[in-house]
Formats: structure tokens, C-alpha cells, sequence
């Protein structure tokens, strides 16, 4: 009798270990479905890039005064009428007086020392700088000249620009992406195959470098010449275009 319960047991035991093993071999009924993904789309990438020179047409200078007095109202009152005479002799060189505007302005004092490095009095010193444009560019060192004559004791630098900017800026652009074709339907032509449409445009890097003729940069100006001698130069503007092409088989 003992014996019949001990058979009847391991056939169960069995019966439900294969169940189980049934179980876990059944596939999950709400598992999505694995997609393989389509190959990614063939594509040429190329940067072109687009210069111009131009002669510049148009000019900046900043002259500045500096003066000083043992009093502030004496500093400020030399500085006022060195300023209105330098502006009075470039006007009379032809330079428009809405081209003329005072960038900076500046009242300090200024300690006095003896050969013993003793502080013995103050002295006040003004600057007063003058932006100008100079629309007539062979002039441009007349008319320096003239803000020298008339008592402009620093200048700033000289920088050259052009009226039109945005359409050199433009026209580099055209010539980026202009490039930038050229060199796609190249390499597509060396590789043997077919160039499609274009899936992007970016224009990036414009560029835009302004030729600078220094001169008496932060410092005295001398004037050994009666003219001073000035060259402008040339303003080279650049962009890059990064375009990206179809491709498909001959």
C-alpha cells in the first residue's frame, strides 16, 4: 500500500515539472514586435567656401586731446577749445559735422612728484576723444593732418570699412554655396554615382576682416611729415557652407 502512494507521487512530480518548463517556454503574448531598421539614407558632405576683396571705401579715427592744469576748470577749459578747433579744421576739410561725435570723455587728477618722489601739489588732467568718419578716403590724411595742426595730441588707430557690407557679406554666401556644389558633383563624380537632392544648407563662419593702420596708438602723435601717409589696404570677407546631397547608383 505504501508502495502504490510512492509510484503515484513521482508521476506527478514529473507531470508538473514539465508544466512548468512548458510555461516558460511559451512566448510573451504582449512583447512588441522586433522591427529591423532600414539602412540609413547615403549622403555626400561637403564645405565650400566663398571670399571677397574689396577696396575699402569708407574710414574711422579716433583723435583724442589731452591737457592738464593745477585746477579742473583750467584742464577742462583748454581741452573744450583744443576739441571745438579740431572739429572746426576737419569740418573745413569737408568732413560732415553728424560724422563727428565725442566718444570719450574723462576728468582726473594727477599726483606731482618731486625728484624725491615727494608728493608736492595735484594736477588735473582731461581726455577727450573724437570719433570721426571720413567718407572721402583720399582725404583721409589731409584731414588727419589737419586734427594734428589743430591740436590733437593722441590718436587712437585708423580703421577701413566698406558702405555696403551686407551685400559683400551676401555675395560671399552666393559663392560658399556655389562651391560647395561644385565640389559635390565632383566627388560624386570621382566615386561613380549619381547626385540626388540636397537634405541641408548651413552657412556658418561669415567672416569680415577690416585692415588697421596704426598710428600713434594710445600715444602722442609725432608729425615729422606735413602729410601723414596712409594705406587702406583691401577687406577680405568670407563664409563656408556646409551642404549634404543624395547619392544613388549610376
Amino acid at each position: 500500500m505504501k508502495t502504490k502512494k510512492i509510484n503515484l507521487i513521482v508521476p506527478l512530480l514529473l507531470v508538473g515539472i514539465l508544466a512548468l518548463g512548458a510555461c516558460q517556454a511559451l512566448p510573451v503574448t504582449n512583447a512588441q514586435p522586433i522591427v529591423n531598421s532600414p539602412g540609413s539614407m547615403r549622403t555626400i558632405a561637403v564645405t565650400g567656401v566663398g571670399e571677397i576683396i574689396l577696396v575699402p571705401d569708407i574710414a574711422y579715427i579716433n583723435v583724442g586731446v589731452h591737457t592738464e592744469a593745477e585746477d579742473v576748470t583750467s584742464a577742462v577749459n583748454d581741452n573744450n577749445d583744443q576739441a571745438q578747433a579740431i572739429i572746426a579744421a576737419i569740418i573745413d576739410m569737408g568732413v560732415e559735422e553728424k560724422d563727428i561725435q565725442t566718444s570719450n570723455f574723462n576728468v582726473y587728477s594727477m599726483n606731482r612728484y618731486d625728484n624725491m618722489s615727494n608728493v608736492v601739489g595735484v594736477n588735473f588732467a582731461v581726455d577727450n576723444t573724437l570719433y570721426i568718419i571720413v567718407r572721402d578716403l583720399p582725404m583721409l590724411s589731409e584731414i588727419l593732418d589737419a586734427a594734428l595742426s589743430a591740436g590733437a595730441n593722441q590718436v587712437y588707430g585708423i580703421s577701413f570699412d566698406i558702405n555696403n557690407r551686407s551685400d559683400a557679406i551676401r555675395q560671399a554666401r552666393d559663392l560658399a554655396i556655389q562651391d560647395a556644389e561644385a565640389r559635390a558633383l565632383s566627388v560624386a563624380e570621382t566615386a561613380g554615382v549619381s547626385l540626388g537632392k540636397i537634405q541641408s544648407i548651413s552657412v556658418i563662419n561669415n567672416s569680415y576682416v577690416q585692415p588697421l593702420a596704426g598710428y600713434g596708438m594710445g600715444g602722442g602723435a609725432s608729425r615729422e611729415d606735413s602729410t601723414v601717409p596712409i594705406s587702406a589696404g583691401q577687406i577680405v570677407v568670407t563664409a563656408n557652407a556646409d551642404l549634404v546631397y543624395e547619392f544613388g547608383d549610376k
